[in-house]
């Protein structure tokens, strides 16, 4: 069995402080060393809005427990997203505000190819430094919802693995056309260039829904659990906490154990819990720990 490492997408929220942490531990560098204590992976959700300090980088590799690993969301910019002008570096920012400064959002397009590439040559620096210190776990592209099966977008993903070197690189997709109507040709795709699938667990019936396909395309597989709250899913102009308002039950983690299991015959698996909501990641993460633990006792 590959290793299966658990974790959940954001390890310092205010909710967390009072719930999770015990009260001794108060700074930022105590919360990242009691986390670690407890779970051996975290999503970096940050790196999608901005690009984090050097400082912050070395804090929290100086911080995080022996043997743990970090997965670096990619910049928004860099997977398709509307952007902030406000989030680019200062340097790319002064250099080509006569591009954008009339712009609440920016795309790719918006900036000449010699700012696309600084901005992949930032990346490529933290993404590194994470990898040169042994904690890196895999870099994490989440396409939109308007990013489709096309050829050009195919392309694209290829490209990314050109950008970013000797790392994994994961997947996720936020159309169900990936995994629906191009199921089989996706997961060909992914395999023979060794990138991982993300598996999602999130709510059916929309039209953005991404089926919950359990596949190892690399040896490694990141599975995120989004939570199943319909009703916020594609609200718009909610805060994150609304729209992950989920938890799980017994018998929907339930549903997972098997596919995990099946799963890390093959590959190392990151069990990422994102419904974050008050405790619930915790609360949910910790019970599929023990869900996993006690039906490989039974067998």
């Amino acid at each position: 069995m590959g290793r299966i490492r658990f974790g959940i997408s954001t390890w310092s929220t205010p909710e967390l402080e009072k719930s999770f942490y015990p009260p001794e531990v108060k700074s930022a560098a105590d919360r990242l060393k009691y986390y670690s204590s407890r779970f051996s992976v975290a999503e970096i959700d940050s790196s999608f809005h901005f690009f984090p300090t050097a400082h912050n980088v070395e804090l929290w590799l100086e911080n995080a427990a022996a043997g743990f690993v970090f997965n670096v969301r990619a910049f928004s910019l860099l997977t398709g997203h509307p952007t902030s002008p406000e989030s680019l570096p200062k340097s790319i920012r002064d250099r080509y505000n006569d591009r954008i400064q009339a712009k609440s959002n920016i795309y790719a397009h918006h900036l000449p190819a010699e700012a696309i590439d600084e901005l992949w040559a930032v990346f490529d620096l933290i993404v590194n430094r994470f990898h040169d210190a042994s904690k890196l776990g895999a870099v994490l592209f989440q396409f939109p919802s308007w990013f489709h099966p096309e050829p050009d977008n195919y392309q694209y993903i290829e490209d990314c693995c050109r950008r970013i070197k000797h790392c994994h690189v994961a997947v996720e997709f936020r159309t169900g056309s990936w995994l629906a109507q191009h199921k089989d040709a996706t997961l060909e795709f992914l395999r023979q260039r060794k990138i991982a699938l993300v598996c999602v667990d999130e709510p059916q019936g929309f039209r953005s829904s991404v089926p919950p396909v359990a596949e190892a395309t690399s040896d490694l597989a990141i599975i995120r659990f989004h939570g199943r709250n319909a009703d916020t899913w594609e609200k718009k102009g909610i805060p994150a906490d609304e729209r992950f308002n989920y938890l799980y039950t017994e018998e929907e983690l339930m549903e997972w154990v098997p596919r995990i299991r099946h799963l890390a015959v093959t590959a190392e698996i990151h069990v990422i819990f994102k419904n974050k909501h008050l405790d619930f990641p915790i609360r949910n993460v910790t019970q599929m720990q023990s869900l996993l633990e006690a039906t490989k006792i039974k067998d």
